[in-house]
């Protein structure tokens, strides 16, 4: 999964894209302008394989959300953790809401997927992650994830959660330095690991892995590891979906090798698709020395994350009662007043 340089594709994205290896774009916020304009570029970025390239972004709320003119703003996902301490029935009546909303915006302009929820605790330490948690209580996240999953499901989009096996309880931000999380496996699997294997036994369709290091099960990063993501992720949890790298050139990836060192260790782990962000050259790098073979299972895993076809335009959402409704609903949050009635 690459990205692309502006709001529309240029003819070095269209080369890149169209080489076989490569499955998925990833949009950040410097490819978007406005709905219409990223309809137009969704649907030539499909336009360029069939099946078509899996289009995903980073659409959170709060901090992380890539598209805003013409888009809700969304609540960061803590704010649904503080309602839920005064009222649990509201809190996830929103999440659902919140989930929903975000996948039809979305969905109508093209965008197959985003990577939410956040499965993370809040430890009250982590410097990337903060308020994108919802709280540190993990049957808390765990409940509030179902909800904004069931949101998504309603508006034809599955969730991916992330980031396994949980970033939570350590300060360093992956983008620009090594993390070491030197919890034991149990403190993990009683805490962290909650969220993730509640999520699965619910049908959780993706997993994006963390570049943590936890050394007290693997030397390498989870993302890295066969222990992570085959004998606890696949076998001990029983996840059969599809699971994503973070960005391999992300600082904590990046001493592990050379571009293609790193794509080929991600991929023998276990991950499904790997990420390739904000740097061209890695991605014409290993697009010309990767060899690999792609099995059925991994193309299966794929196709599902495209979840449903939208059947509504942006303009069309703007006319329905429902979505009206959660607009209004998620537009009143605050966390010093809820008044949105269930």
């Amino acid at each position: 999964m690459l990205d692309i340089v502006g709001t529309t594709l240029t003819e070095t994205d269209r080369v890149r894209l169209s080489h076989p290896l490569v499955g998925g774009v990833i949009l950040f916020a410097r490819n978007y302008e406005s709905p219409a304009q990223l309809s137009e570029l969704t649907a030539s970025i499909h336009a360029l394989r069939s099946p078509p390239l899996l289009i995903a972004v980073d659409q959170e709320g709060g901090r992380v959300q890539r598209f805003h003119n013409g888009f809700t703003r969304l609540p960061p996902m803590r704010t649904l953790g503080e309602i839920q301490d005064r009222n649990p029935d509201l809190a996830l009546h929103l999440a659902r809401q919140i989930g929903y909303v975000l996948a039809a915006e979305l969905k109508a302009c093209g965008v197959d997927v985003s990577f939410t929820p956040v499965l993370d605790l809040d430890y009250e330490q982590s410097s990337v992650i903060g308020d994108r948690a919802f709280c540190r209580e993990p049957q808390v996240v765990a409940e509030l994830a179902h909800a904004l999953m069931s949101g998504l499901q309603s508006a034809g989009m599955v969730a991916v959660g992330k980031h396994f096996p949980g970033h939570g309880a350590i300060r360093a931000d992956t983008h620009i330095e090594t993390a070491i999380d030197s919890r034991y496996y149990t403190d993990i699997e009683k805490k962290d690991l909650i969220p993730f294997r509640r999520m699965i036994d619910a049908g959780l369709s993706g997993i994006m892995v963390a570049h943590v290091i936890y050394p007290a099960i693997d030397p390498n990063p989870a993302g890295f590891s066969s222990k992570w993501l085959r004998d606890i992720l696949r076998n001990e949890l029983g996840f059969g979906g599809c699971v994503f790298s973070d960005d391999l050139c992300m600082q904590a990836a990046r001493n592990y090798g050379s571009i293609t060192r790193r794509a080929e260790q991600a991929l023998q782990a276990g991950c499904n698709m790997i990420l390739i962000c904000n740097d061209p050259d890695s991605a014409d790098e290993l697009l010309a020395s990767l060899q690999w073979e792609f099995w059925a299972v991994d193309t299966a895993r794929l196709e599902h994350m495209r979840g449903q076809q939208t059947v509504h335009s942006m303009a069309q959402l703007h006319e329905m009662e429902r979505f009206i409704r959660a607009t209004e609903e998620i537009s009143r949050i605050s966390l010093a007043n809820i008044n949105v009635s269930v």
